[in-house]
């Protein structure tokens, strides 16, 4: 663990994001008094006992791996040493459960979503770093080559995404990193935002949204016919259907 320093004050009427996130806790009537981010850190530890021992003042000389159970304690930086650290390793079994929504006539293939290196988290912020944008400047679907050639798709091709919930235009990239039967969808773009089309039915025993897995179709657009102004009306058209 280590601390990351703020770089610039805020600028205007703008607020760190804990303090953003201290007024909403209030105005939603749980009191929240943190006035600064050390006093958010020491609630976290105080309530993580592998964090307990470390603090603001012993992160001024440096990082500090967890395990760190109290303030003398120096810290753990390989957890498990010729052995796991409670003896044995232990596994548990499960039975599997299928996803909530397989793939059907209407809806042939399936679709996970995830992130790419360059564009981590957002591609929004990372689009005002020329190095990371000139790498990978939009979204993209990766679909098989099987699948691609099934439904009349080249690579680089303008093709929409639908689910039962949304749909959305991106760019096909075929590519055998996926197999048969599944795509991939980045979810950094704003004008290709794949959490539109992801099924937020919860798992049966954690309530995790089962944002990875959902059915869909997939069509390569034609815009030939049309001018750019008809682009522009489709790329609007790639939104939440009930939005």
């Amino acid at each position: 663990m280590q601390r990351i320093r703020k770089a610039v004050e805020p600028i205007g009427n703008s607020l760190p994001d804990w303090q953003i996130l201290r007024d909403i806790m209030n105005a939603m009537d749980y009191p929240a008094d943190y006035s600064s981010p050390e006093d958010i850190f020491d609630e976290m530890r105080s309530l993580t006992p592998s964090y307990a021992g470390i603090s603001y003042k012993r992160l001024e000389n440096g990082g500090i791996p967890w395990p760190c159970p109290n303030e003398n304690h120096p810290g753990t930086p390989i957890l498990h040493i010729g052995k796991f650290s409670r003896g044995l390793g232990k596994f548990s079994t499960i039975e599997y459960k299928e996803p909530a929504e397989l793939p059907d006539e209407e809806y042939p293939l399936m679709l996970t979503t995830g992130r790419i290196v360059t564009q981590y988290h957002t591609g929004t912020m990372t689009r005002r770093c020329w190095g990371l944008n000139g790498a990978d400047p939009e979204g993209f679907l990766e679909i098989n080559p099987t699948d691609a050639k099934n439904l009349n798709i080249e690579d680089g091709d303008e093709i929409s995404a639908s689910t039962r919930r949304g749909s959305l235009i991106t760019k096909a990239q075929v590519t055998t990193r996926v197999p048969e039967g599944l795509t991939f969808i980045t979810f950094h773009f704003t004008e290709s935002p794949a959490n539109i089309l992801t099924n937020s039915a919860p798992d049966p025993v954690t309530g995790t949204p089962e944002f990875k897995v959902c059915s869909v179709k997939i069509k390569k657009l034609d815009f030939s016919d049309f001018g750019c102004q008809k682009r522009k009306i489709f790329r609007k058209k790639s939104m939440r259907k009930d939005a």
